[in-house]
């Protein structure tokens, strides 16, 4: 079928009748229905790949490939419906680094992973004999998906897995199902029937997927508390893991920057999908010498970013996603505010108003054991903290159990490389913060998860490794 407006897709995808409320986050109320599957549903789905991999398996890696560049002609053509569900859904606007640009992305991730090329590696070749690492499908996996960007880390699960010739059981998270569920429904117009199939179940229903022994590997993106529960589930069966979770990134600005010039950078780098992203810079360290500077330009930035409804079309901020989230944003906005902390501009949200919008909020003059530091935060609040002596701010940024990503901020790339190489983090970036490339793997260290995702070494992890040697 034809997907040209939002009503085609939620055809497509509500119930007939039953099932919950889809909640749009810029007004608290709802506007569709979301499909409620059982736990003999999820069993049922994975009846359902599991049966069609080794077909999907079978067929060659250039014609897996051409499925995929489908897909993303498919999500082009229905880019625009799609943006919009995205936007009524997750909340997220329509321009900016939002709803169009993760559309954007999927198709674009989708021909990326089309493009990479896997092929055996010969690791001995002499008069010993010969011996040749292969990379074939693991079988069954097992995705599941976070709400804050709902359809790009869904396609950065999907992508590879089913490049390598594995089939794909997918469950999105509760509050954003109906945007994977149109995604899926979309793709599936040209991929083959049943090699990519959505579960939206609650937590408890969705168990099978990471305890079933037909799930051969489990790729989870969320909360470091969830995944350590997947890697317990998991472990009876030997499933393979990559675990992407909770970061509280940081981000150190030397003392030799233009204060204007990274502005705007690193506005985005902290407030990018309105602060709910988990590779989003969460607390910066600046040192006293260009402190105020920063503090200023960076509210000039925050000023001149309107937030709203996401179907406005000026607007490039929006609400968060949903209410739990907009409590743990007020309660550490508001421990700041009492601890002393200056609020530079927000932090003033009318708790009276529809939506779950949150101001645009920074916050200065913080101690780095205030919980608006310590804590992920997850949301437009962002704690800027004044250092002076470069050791221990580098031991302040190591200092928490997570580490995502991490930042250095400075006009000489020499010592920006240099500050970086002491980071402990999966990802540091140098002047910008969370821009991601898929051709650059990309994971955690410490409690911020494990596995590498994106290129090749993306392919390796949701493929069996295989030595022939003669």
């Amino acid at each position: 079928m034809s997907f040209q407006t939002i009503d085609d897709l939620l055809a497509a995808i509500q119930p007939a009748e039953g099932g919950r409320d889809a909640i749009d986050p810029s007004t608290g109320e709802a506007f569709a229905r979301v499909p409620q599957v059982t736990a003999a549903d999820v069993d049922a789905a994975i009846d359902r790949v599991a049966a069609a991999q080794p077909a999907w398996a079978a067929r060659s890696m250039e014609e897996r490939n051409g499925l995929l560049n489908a897909a993303a002609d498919a999500i082009e053509a229905a880019a625009e419906p799609l943006a919009e569900l995205l936007s009524r859904e997750q909340g997220k606007p329509l321009n900016g680094p939002n709803a169009r640009f993760e559309v954007g992305a999927c198709a674009a991730w989708l021909r990326a992973n089309a493009a990479f090329a896997l092929e055996p590696e010969v690791l001995v070749d002499d008069e010993s004999g010969r011996s040749e690492l292969h990379y074939g499908p693991i079988g069954v996996v097992s995705a599941i998906n976070p709400w804050n960007w709902p359809m790009m880390i869904a396609i950065w699960q999907w992508a590879p897995s089913l490049k390598m010739g594995n089939t794909v059981v997918s469950k999105p998270a509760s509050s954003t199902a109906l945007s994977v569920l149109a995604l899926a429904a979309v793709m599936n117009e040209v991929l083959p029937e049943d090699v990519l199939v959505v579960v939206p179940a609650g937590a408890k229903d969705a168990q099978a997927l990471t305890t079933d022994p037909r799930i051969g590997k489990v790729m989870f993106t969320g909360s470091t508390e969830v995944g350590r529960i997947i890697a317990r589930d998991a472990a009876d069966n030997v499933a393979r893991l990559t675990l992407e979770l909770g970061g509280n990134d940081a981000g150190i600005v030397l003392p030799d920057v233009d204060p204007k010039a990274i502005a705007q950078d690193l506005f985005w780098g902290a407030f990018i999908n309105t602060g709910q992203t988990c590779a989003a810079l969460k607390r910066l360290y600046v040192h006293e010498d260009v402190y105020d500077a920063v503090c200023d330009a960076l509210v000039e930035v925050a000023q001149q970013m309107p937030m709203g409804p996401g179907l406005d079309e000026q607007n490039v901020l929006g609400p968060l996603q949903n209410k739990g989230q907009y409590d743990v944003v007020t309660r550490l906005v508001d421990a700041a505010r009492d601890s002393g902390a200056r609020i530079l501009v927000g932090g003033n949200p009318d708790h009276d108003a529809p939506g779950y919008f949150y101001p645009t909020t920074l916050v200065a003059d913080i101690d780095n054991d205030n919980p608006l530091v310590a804590e992920e935060q997850f949301g437009p609040a962002l704690p800027i903290i004044k250092y002076s002596n470069l050791d221990e701010v580098i031991e302040q940024a190591n200092a928490l159990d997570v580490g995502l990503g991490s930042s250095v901020w400075s006009s000489n790339r020499d010592e920006a490389i240099k500050v970086a190489s002491r980071l402990e983090a999966g990802t540091t970036w140098i002047n910008k913060h969370g821009a991601i490339d898929p051709r650059v793997p990309f994971g955690g260290a410490k409690q911020s998860g494990y596995g590498l995702e994106f290129g090749v070494d993306g392919l390796k992890a949701v493929s069996q490794p295989h030595v022939i040697s003669w």
